[in-house]
């Protein structure tokens, strides 16, 4: 969807807007549909919304668009749900999947995308309003589940608390966002607010830990006015950050907001949560480095949530050339739970 260019996010956020339907992204998607929009169901997927999983598992019928998403989304019955959604796709033909330089799936995609809407709009085609009443009616039941809440606290800063706090410091800006992996992807896709398509940069399923720095430069060398921002932890950026040395050559503000635990935390958590806490490698003093501003680097410290309000000596989007890092210390136990449709957090 986003690699088919902004003109079929447009045309999906119409099709949204004309059928009052709601829509989900798939963690790739983000900003194909801006988040503000109030059909808008949140991200789906492992580490989804649990409104946004049930949609998906109760629907009566599914439009998918470009999307790939796992099977423990939609498939399997329940007592409550004893058959599948019917399926509409709109894909990326195969043939155009084994030559990456086509762009023949992003025209399908377009062309669907604009055929549904003129045949919705020739055919004057108007929803079942009574039904899509009640389904939205269930639909607000899962979500005053309200499930990426958490608990603030003045003595620490939550992950959580600082995505939406660089998120609120950063809207009013033309904002770019990359992301390393681990548990501050997930946080990241949760919590930051896509407006807009192709503004957020992540390896996705791939897992490649390292990925954020150099695409945060890519970025930032193709929109020099913009500021690029990379979501990182502490174990990833250690992948690439020799490029450190690269920022700082060519000048490129890119700005490093590192959610440091002490921990892998990924890897720390499926060690608690299936192997008994029996940790191995998950931990390293590394950590302790970013203490440090190397030389030609500008470092920002963020202390406790209140602190974290008050302190704007240096904001994210001020316009220093200079590369800068921000580390934020986190709580190394906090757990990012995956999610069952069937059975709501893990």
């Amino acid at each position: 969807m986003i690699n088919s260019g902004p003109e079929a996010s447009r045309l999906l956020t119409e099709l949204v807007e004309r059928t009052g339907y709601p829509c989900t992204l798939t963690l790739m998607g983000l900003g194909a549909l801006p988040a503000a929009d109030p059909r808008f169901l949140g991200m789906v997927g492992m580490h989804g919304t649990y409104e946004a999983n049930h949609a998906m598992h109760d629907c009566d019928v599914m439009l998918c668009v470009g999307a790939r998403f796992d099977d423990r989304v939609t498939d399997g019955s329940t007592p409550s749900r004893p058959t599948r959604p019917r399926f509409i796709s709109i894909s990326i033909r195969p043939r155009s999947q084994e030559r990456p330089g086509r762009r023949a799936g992003g025209r399908r995609l377009r062309k669907g995308l604009a055929a549904i809407l003129q045949r919705w709009t020739e055919g004057k085609h108007q929803p079942d309003q009574k039904a899509l009443g009640r389904w939205w009616s269930q639909i607000a039941q899962w979500q005053g589940r309200n499930c990426l809440a958490y608990e603030r606290t003045d003595r620490i800063i939550k992950p959580q608390y600082a995505i939406e706090r660089l998120y609120a410091l950063t809207r009013e800006r033309e904002t770019f966002i990359t992301t390393e992996v681990g548990q501050h992807l997930m946080w990241a896709a949760q919590h930051f607010k896509f407006e807009q398509p192709n503004h957020w940069m992540t390896s996705g399923g791939l897992g490649t830990m390292g990925y954020g720095l150099p695409a945060a430069m890519g970025v930032q060398i193709a929109y020099p006015e913009a500021l690029v921002i990379d979501i990182a932890g502490e174990a990833s950026i250690l992948m690439n950050i020799q490029e450190m040395s690269t920022l700082c050559q060519y000048r490129l503000p890119v700005k490093i907001f590192i959610l440091n635990n002490q921990y892998m935390g990924m890897v720390r958590q499926w060690q608690e949560l299936n192997h008994g806490g029996r940790y191995s490698e998950s931990y390293s003093e590394i950590a302790a480095g970013f203490r440090q501003a190397g030389r030609g680097l500008r470092r920002v410290r963020s202390a406790g949530e209140q602190g974290r309000r008050t302190r704007r000596r240096h904001p994210p989007h001020d316009r220093d050339p200079r590369p800068g890092h921000r580390r934020c210390r986190c709580r190394s136990s906090r757990e990012l739970l995956p999610h069952d449709p069937l059975r709501g957090r893990a």
